[in-house]
């Protein structure tokens, strides 16, 4: 059975700590590998090795960086097929997705290639006689981040190529779930030519994570996963005196007002809501219909349901693959119940699917007539569960989206643009679309929500994700005159 160990000072590191967790491969219910759990101590060698490189990887020329981050691009882009097989193998999503989820990793690689341009400062010339004024922005130092299973590419590609280029030295805590995606990023990382110890990964469980948060050589932590920890990595990454950044769940709503195009709607609702087995933060949870279009978008969605073909992620003709772990699987499930004896109507049960073997696979389920007191309304499910709220006003819609603890997306589907501008301005949240189910910006942009969907005041990746990276330092110069005033330079002083 290979063990998956670290990857610590630009080269592999055998895990010292005795404990390990299986990996599995979800299609089939088979442990395929164990990862090693990292120590304090192992741990804090990865932030010594990254330490040890930031004094000179902060000198390194911005030419020099953008050389090196242009050739990482390249081994990522020519290695996408082995990255994607590695997602599907030990996450379970469909080829396509995961093709996907390395493409939009790759979006912010190439933002990071615009290192010289996204690290200018400011300048003030004559700000006093005699006087200029100028900002520079400088890295922080060793920075952490702590990725979730369901993004084991994309979320540390929207760290890591950011804090790089900005001049920081970076430690990786993966998911222990799906290892092998994240650990090849850091071998194309080394083979791009980054000097040993600017990428580190160290695998573990909450020891791990803690270390990392409290440890006083990490200047700062950035998180993407569920809402109860976010908090508590935020809680406890400020409490150390780090800047943290910690992205939470979510519980997305799309709304559909009566004159949307139906087809277009369910199509994207099918999509949205069960792509990935419905496993991600940007996941279309809960359709809100408004008025007329309820009946007719049930019976849409449905008949696009009987059609979704679910099955191993490596056959290219499954459309959904298996959920993460056997427990997870069956939480989801556990929903569908919970939903019926609420008093939701069960169109679509997802229990119901026959699968063979022992793949952790669920079909896909769809509830309608749900309220706002139901579990399965008010709980993060992250699975392929969509309800269906019905409401008679566009009001109603909004009201339910501002009132819900969550801000991470919504979406409207519309034919009238004055209601779809009006939606933007009032959606209570921090990314919307509008006839677009998932709206997850382009590389440069930034993500993130509201609410409790975000911890910190700053999102990811793009703009924000540059200044999470690095501080601001306003430097305000005066030139006095020579102690010989005498030489003649050729031109007026005191000017």
């Amino acid at each position: 059975m290979e063990t998956i160990g670290h990857f610590v000072n630009g080269a592999a590191a055998a895990c010292e700590s005795g404990r390990a967790r299986p990996v599995f491969d979800p299609a089939t219910g088979e442990q395929t590998a164990e990862v090693g759990l990292a120590t304090d101590a192992e741990v804090d060698a990865a932030v010594a090795a990254a330490a040890a490189a930031f004094g000179e990887w902060r000198e390194t020329s911005l030419a020099a960086r953008t050389k090196l981050m242009f050739a990482f691009r390249n081994l990522v882009e020519a290695k996408a097929g082995e990255i994607a097989a590695r997602l599907t193998a030990e996450h379970g999503k469909v080829r396509s997705d995961a093709l996907g989820e390395v493409a939009r990793g790759l979006e912010n690689i190439e933002y990071a290639c615009g290192l010289a341009d996204l690290l200018k400062g400011s300048f003030n010339s004559q700000a006093s006689s005699g006087v200029d004024v100028y900002t520079v922005r400088q890295p922080l130092g060793v920075v952490a981040g702590i990725t979730p299973f369901n993004f084991p590419a994309m979320v540390p590609l929207w760290m890591i190529p950011n804090a790089v280029a900005c001049g920081n030295t970076f430690v990786l805590k993966p998911s222990e779930r799906d290892p092998s995606a994240p650990r090849l990023l850091a071998e194309l990382f080394a083979e791009a030519g980054f000097p040993p110890g600017v990428l580190n990964v160290v695998n573990g469980d909450k020891t791990a994570v803690d270390r990392l948060l409290t440890h006083p050589g990490v200047a700062a932590v950035s998180f993407v996963g569920s809402t109860p920890i976010a908090r508590y990595v935020y809680e406890t990454g400020t409490a150390a005196g780090k800047r943290v950044q910690a992205l939470g769940g979510a519980k997305n709503h799309m709304v559909v007002l009566p004159d949307a195009d139906i087809n277009l709607a369910a199509d994207a609702a099918v999509s949205a809501a069960y792509g990935s087995a419905g496993e991600r933060c940007m996941a279309v949870s809960v359709v809100v219909a408004v008025g007329e279009c309820a009946d007719p978008l049930v019976d849409a969605i449905k008949v696009r349901i009987d059609k979704l073909r679910i099955g191993p992620g490596d056959d290219p003709d499954s459309e959904m693959g298996p959920l993460i772990t056997r427990e997870h699987r069956d939480r989801v499930a556990s929903y569908i119940g919970a939903g019926e004896r609420e008093g939701a109507a069960v169109v679509v049960d997802g229990r119901d699917a026959a699968f063979d073997g022992d793949g952790f696979f669920l079909g896909v389920s769809l509830l309608d007539r749900v309220t706002a007191d139901m579990s399965v309304y008010c709980d993060e499910i992250f699975g392929p569960v969509l309800c269906v709220v019905r409401v008679d006003s566009y009001h109603e819609a909004v009201g339910l989206i501002e009132d819900n603890p969550w801000g991470n997306g919504a979406a409207v589907f519309t034919r009238d643009g004055g209601a779809a501008r009006q939606f933007q301005l009032d959606a209570d949240a921090g990314m919307v679309g509008i006839n677009v189910p998932i709206p997850v910006p382009v590389g440069y942009h930034s993500f993130g929500g509201w609410k409790s969907s975000l911890f910190g005041d700053t999102h990811m990746y793009g703009p924000e994700g540059v200044h999470f990276f690095t501080k601001a330092k306003a430097v305000t110069a005066r030139w006095p005159e020579p102690a010989d005033s005498s030489v003649d330079l050729g031109f007026p002083r005191n000017r």
